[in-house]
């Protein structure tokens, strides 16, 4: 599902942008020197399942990766997401532990 969707970086409101069936998910963030702080995390009851939410999240990790920025989770449930996937707590500032 979320590998067919584009996934877009609105720098405007400062939020990644997923459609799918019409409904959008979205993460909101802040960008501060060389790193991007997510702060909100919102998904369309139609949308809300486990498998799309840890796609969605590492669609948005994968683009924040190749922009080489550091990622600063501010949500609860981002943050869970960088616990349970080791492979992204690298991307973590220096001092940073979740």
């Amino acid at each position: 599902m979320v590998e067919t969707a584009e996934l877009i970086d609105n720098e405007f409101l400062r939020q990644y942008e997923i459609k799918i069936d019409g409904h959008l998910a979205k993460i909101e963030y802040s960008l501060q020197e060389r790193k991007i702080f997510l702060t909100k995390l919102i998904i369309p009851e139609d949308l809300k399942n486990e498998t799309f939410k840890k796609d969605f999240l590492a669609l948005v990790f994968n683009q924040i990766e190749g922009r080489n920025l550091s990622v600063v989770p501010t949500s609860p449930e981002i943050a869970k997401f960088v616990r349970s996937n080791r492979k992204y707590k690298r991307m973590l500032p220096v001092g940073v532990r979740i």
